[in-house]
């Protein structure tokens, strides 16, 4: 078996900082020396090359031109590599990895999200664990030379999850990420330990990789809570430009039960917008044959997100109004399992 090679993609993020020695700022060290930083990886004897975005992308700047960027460039390279590992800062990690998850089409190799909370360069650092790790499951084959996790996923204090499954719970601890719904797909301990009845894989290893770059982002989310009024519901889901609306709401998809509110939710339907239902809860899912007030929704034309996240809500819509200018055909499609997302 030949010699795994990987493509280390650097964003942006915390993860690629080291302390200047001379004002003692934090700035972005070269990843074309990557293995002079992290000299571990050079036991494993991959090769690993390096590509650095110029400029580089803080997370919480991070807009759908750097997925499109992205997935461009693993389609470009992706005869040349066995695995990509995409360093990205944590803010927005959920949203690229959910996204990359709809855009790479027929993916067959791996593409892991890791960074860290704290600088590479500093002595306590997570980075090195987590990029480690990452390169060694992207570079995991099975006895027949497959990869073992070909999908998108993140890579975070020793547990690999699903992207478009994943959401950050925490601005502090090393475990920032967490599936609520779904089980890891590794866990890294002495030994990584491969989940492999939770990892998809390809109907066809030889299909070639498809890229779908054309996002529709006209897509609000409305968070529904106590004191909710009119004007701001409207405000977010009767607007011009919104095509499709997430609601948050709270538990198994209930809403308030006021008319008002069932109205605004009929008119926004009237006027074609796809309406997705998603729990403001960590886990669980959206039942709106549970209660009445869920039952309106659904009644009134709101599609079950049933237990996505949503990151994974937004990424999916994202894709799906890009596909078609047809609402119905993107309401049809809300309850398909496309990439994982969602469970039956």
């Amino acid at each position: 078996m030949k010699r795994s090679s990987i493509l280390l993609i650097y964003t942006g993020g915390t993860i690629g900082m080291k302390q200047d020695p001379g004002d003692q700022t934090l700035k972005p060290f070269d990843f074309g020396q990557i293995l002079e930083e992290v000299p571990e990886l050079q036991k494993f004897a991959f090769r690993v090359d390096s590509y650095t975005f110029d400029p580089l992308i803080d997370s919480s700047d991070v807009e759908p031109s750097l997925w499109k960027e992205l997935a461009t460039l693993i389609r470009d390279r992706y005869e040349e590599y066995d695995g990509f590992v995409v360093l990205h800062g944590t803010d927005t990690m959920a949203y690229s990895a959910s996204a990359l998850s709809f855009m790479l089409e027929n993916l067959a190799k791996p593409v892991v999200f890791t960074g860290s909370q704290l600088p590479i360069g500093v002595a306590r650092t997570d980075g090195k664990e987590n990029l480690i790790s990452a390169v060694e499951i992207a570079s995991a084959k099975d006895p027949q030379g497959h990869p073992l996790v070909p999908e998108v996923c993140i890579f975070f204090n020793s547990k690999l999850l699903r992207g478009n499954r994943s959401t950050k719970v925490s601005s502090e601890d090393f475990s920032a990420f967490r599936s609520p719904n779904y089980p890891p797909l590794a866990e890294a301990g002495i030994n990584i330990r491969y989940n492999q009845a939770a990892i998809r894989k390809p109907l066809d290893w030889e299909a070639p990789l498809r890229i779908s770059t054309e996002l529709d982002t006209s897509v609000s989310i409305l968070k529904v809570h106590p004191g909710i009024t009119p004007q701001v519901m409207r405000y977010f889901m009767c607007g011009d430009a919104t095509r499709a609306v997430i609601i948050e709401t709270y538990g198994s998809g209930n809403a308030p039960s006021r008319q008002w509110f069932l109205n605004i939710v009929k008119e926004a339907a009237a006027m074609g917008k796809v309406l997705m239902n998603v729990t403001q809860c960590m886990s669980g899912t959206v039942n709106m044959d549970l209660y009445a007030t869920g039952k309106a929704l659904e009644k009134a034309g709101v599609v079950s997100g049933r237990d996505i996240t949503t990151e994974g809500a937004l990424a999916k819509l994202f894709y799906l109004l890009g596909k078609s200018p047809d609402n119905d055909w993107v309401k049809a499609r809300l309850g398909d399992d496309i990439e994982g997302e969602i469970s039956f």
